[in-house]
């Protein structure tokens, strides 16, 4: 992205990434993502906010190239490379400018680029920094999402440049959210995807942040939000203790017998009023399969047996439900075997960081019989029944 001004000596030169589909490998990013940096002019000194994705790093110098100013500071919010990946080639570029981060960053700033001690000014909590005309304090956010997040504050401006916190993956040629509903969704699957574990943390560091006058808030990926107060009411929706009225179905069938009972099970579920969210683990969408789970109040997991136990694509399905804990209160397994299961017990032990109370589970040999039938539409009465 070209060089964007935000206000007075306040401005954007961080870089769109257009053509990344997938993050960390396992994230996919149908609409591309953003590496956000910004820069800050001040009277007496000059900051970095973040730097951007290696790959990006041309782009960054183009920016700050194009504005021709010293730097003194390079805030660096949080390690993860497509954050901090530039500041080996900046310190190079600009050799009389300072690393600014808290301990724990520093340290991890070392392992993975090898910065030497002697390019560190360590600051701690709620520490302030004088860029003259400009302050920066430091906010410590840990966990949202590495033990070393931190944001900025920049006064007089009431700027939060938030890091990971309230980002989302997508590139987009507008810097500010204008349209509310397509951010919103691709911040819900931002936060799905990497804020849903440290619920509690963050629910933390949002009451931290209740005590700042925030005007604007300027996330490290996806576009900036002028009018906070949204993305503020939506990490407090999701990071609540509260659930919807949904049940969220992931299932594979390899011969038709699991299928059949989700089809029986959804119908029968929307009968009684209920909202369902069926997911083909197939052909599976990973982001929206994620974003469901940030408010739903059941899960059912439908799986036919692989050697008595469950399909491969269940069990690392399972898997990421587990170390991802989204604040289900219900589960039940369902599925089929052909000559021995031990799926429920299997699925059980994988999911053993969530908090939930576990209904009916049902397994059948073969094609689901009337009488199979009649059981899953006793789940569906017991769900309905919980939700009420």
């Amino acid at each position: 992205m070209p060089l964007r001004r935000i206000k007075e000596g306040v401005y954007y030169v961080g870089a769109l990434d257009w053509d990344r589909r997938m993050f960390d490998e396992l994230i996919p990013l149908p609409q591309g993502t953003s590496y956000n940096s910004y820069f800050i002019q001040g009277t007496e000194k000059n900051a970095l906010i973040d730097t951007v994705d290696p790959e990006k790093t041309y782009e960054l110098l183009n920016n700050l190239h194009e504005l021709d100013l010293k730097i003194d500071y390079i805030v660096a919010n949080h390690a993860e490379q497509d954050h901090s990946g530039s500041i080996p080639i900046l310190l190079d570029e600009y050799p009389d400018s300072l690393v600014v981060t808290n301990p724990k960053c520093r340290e991890l700033l070392k392992n993975f680029l090898f910065i030497a001690d002697d390019k560190f000014k360590t600051i701690e909590d709620r520490e302030t920094l004088s860029l003259g005309d400009k302050t920066l304090e430091f906010i410590y956010t840990p966990w949202v999402h590495w033990p070393d997040t931190m944001v900025t504050y920049l006064s007089p401006y009431k700027i939060l440049f938030s890091c990971d916190f309230f980002g989302s993956h997508i590139a987009n040629s507008e810097l500010y959210a204008h349209n509310i509903d397509e951010i919103h969704s691709a911040a819900k699957k931002y936060y799905a995807e990497i804020m849903m574990p440290f619920r509690s943390m963050i629910k933390k560091n949002l009451l931290k942040l209740s005590e700042v006058d925030i005007s604007m808030i300027a996330p490290s990926h996806g576009p900036l939000y002028s009018s906070p107060q949204d993305i503020l009411d939506s990490y407090q929706e999701w990071t609540s203790d509260e659930t919807s009225n949904l049940v969220v179905i992931p299932y594979v069938s390899m011969h038709g017998s699991t299928k059949t009972m989700v089809e029986f099970l959804v119908n029968s579920l929307i009968k009684k009023g209920l909202n369902v969210k069926p997911y083909n683990l197939a052909q599976i969408d990973l982001g929206d399969f994620l974003s469901s789970l940030v408010d739903a109040s059941t899960l059912v997991i439908a799986s036919p047996t692989v050697l008595t136990g469950p399909h491969p694509l269940t069990v690392s399905n399972t898997y990421l439900i587990n170390i991802l804990r989204p604040k289900l209160k219900y589960v039940a397994i369902i599925g089929s075997f052909g000559w021995g299961s031990r799926m429920e017990d299997i699925i059980k032990t994988e999911l053993s960081n969530l908090k939930v109370e576990y209904l009916d589970s049902i397994s059948i040999k073969g094609l689901p019989s009337k009488e199979d039938l009649d059981k899953i539409d006793y789940l569906a009465d017991q769900i309905l029944e919980k939700h009420r």
